[in-house]
Formats: structure tokens, sequence, C-alpha cells
């Protein structure tokens, strides 16, 4: 098999057209306790990491939010408290369990917020309707990420800002201690509590393999999104990307 019809699960090589597949499995493994894994994996960090993200995202009452691989809907809550009764919020996943774990959450929490099944290589939206879009660590889970980008441009209306936070390349004093921490405790942490300490190695490979801050600012550049600019939270462990469309 070529190159060209394989691309990276983890460490592994994998078809392109099983590469969703195995993301699946990955998640419907751990969907039932993502968040507490999520708390305990980030001592909680990744809460302020996803309010530095809204505070950064410009929306106000009444915008129009789109956020991608929205699994478990922490950004959707967010972003439904800020735009109010007039705005308009979509959770969207490929995943099943987690966009009924999302979708659930808000219910409870009072928002009623529209979902969508979807590939966020085919966003099944018209041209120039939203006003952000947003995707937290799932851009690394994608096959085709140039794809997905290009389809989060598409969606968004002139003026828009598509915000990516995502695990990327940390300080390299602290890489020693981090890919122990990466490698060694997580997936113990994973069978602990999801009996499933694989998923959490593909956790940690799968950020390995991501596009680190200059490459990933390239790539939305080349997807067509302009004034990108990122922002290392943490050392460089997350960075939050934006860019807009003009």
């Amino acid at each position: 098999m070529s190159d060209r019809n394989t691309t990276h699960f983890g460490f592994q090589e994998v078809a392109e057209d099983e590469k969703a597949r195995h993301v699946a499995d990955v998640f419907d493994s751990v969907a039932q306790r993502y968040d507490l894994m999520n708390d305990l994996m980030s001592g909680g960090l990744h809460r302020l990491w996803k309010a530095f993200a809204i505070a950064k995202s410009g929306v106000r009452a009444g915008a129009r939010v789109l956020d991608v691989a929205g699994g478990t809907g922490d950004l959707a809550l967010s972003f439904a408290r800020k735009t109010g009764a007039s705005g308009q919020v979509w959770l969207t996943d490929i995943n099943q369990a987690m966009l009924s774990r999302g979708r659930d959450r808000l219910c409870d929490k009072g928002f009623i917020v529209p979902v969508a099944l979807c590939d966020a290589e085919k966003l099944p939206f018209p041209d120039d309707y939203f006003d952000c879009v947003s995707v937290a660590f799932g851009l690394r889970n994608m096959t085709h990420k140039d794809q997905a980008l290009g389809e989060m441009r598409r969606v968004l209306r002139p003026g828009g800002r598509l915000l990516v936070l995502e695990f990327s390349q940390v300080w390299k004093p602290l890489a020693p201690v981090y890919d122990f921490y990466s490698f060694k405790i997580i997936p113990r942490l994973g069978e602990m509590i999801t009996h499933d300490a694989a998923s959490y190695r593909y956790l940690a490979e799968s950020i390995r393999v991501h596009p680190d801050q200059e490459a990933l600012k390239l790539l939305m550049e080349r997807a067509g999104l302009e004034q990108v600019e990122y922002f290392n939270l943490a050392l460089g462990v997350v960075a939050l990307h934006r860019g807009f469309k003009f």
C-alpha cells in the first residue's frame, strides 16, 4: 500500500479509510468517563484552556457558532451561555456516543441546542453562515486535516474566525518529564478509570504526530485563513490557534 493511502493512528500507519473506525473505537470506549479523565489528566487545567478559547472567540449575544468535534459539550455550553436566546450554537461530532453525552449534558443545564452527527471533512452547513467555528482537541483525530480546515473556513461568514485548541509541542526542557507522564502515567490512569489503557496510549501518540505550532499555523493559512496567530498555554502543552476569514 502506498504512503498516500495511509495515515497516522498514533504511531501506527493505517489505511486512510480505516482511521475513522479506529478513532470511533477509542471514543466509544472512553465516552462515559471522558470528562473525569480530562480533569484527572490535566489537573483541571483543561477548563482554563477552554475558558481562554472562549475569551478569544469574540462571541457575543446573537452570534452563530459551530462547535466541531464538540464531544461532551464543554465549549458548546459556554458558547450557548454567551449567545443567549437570540443566538445559535450547533454541537457536532462524528462519534454518536460522545455526541449523545454532549447533548444530554446541555439539556441537563437547560440548553436545547441543535446537534449533528457529521464528519468535519464534509460539514452539512451552507457557506458563509457562522460567526465562529471552534474545534477543541479534535483536529488531531481527523484523517485529512487540510480538508477539515477548509470546510471550517467555508462555513464561516466573512469576518468570522476559527479557533483550534489542541495539544502541541511542549517547551523542550520540559519534554522528558512530559513524555514520562504521557506514556507511563496517563495509560495507567486510563486503565484504572476506563479499563482502557490502549486508548490513552493512542492519545499520547497522536499528540506527537500532530503538527506543531508553526506547522498548524501554516496549514490554516493554506486553508485560506488569514491573520493566523497562536497562543501557547501551559508551556506549549496546548496551543490555541485563531484565524479569520475575510
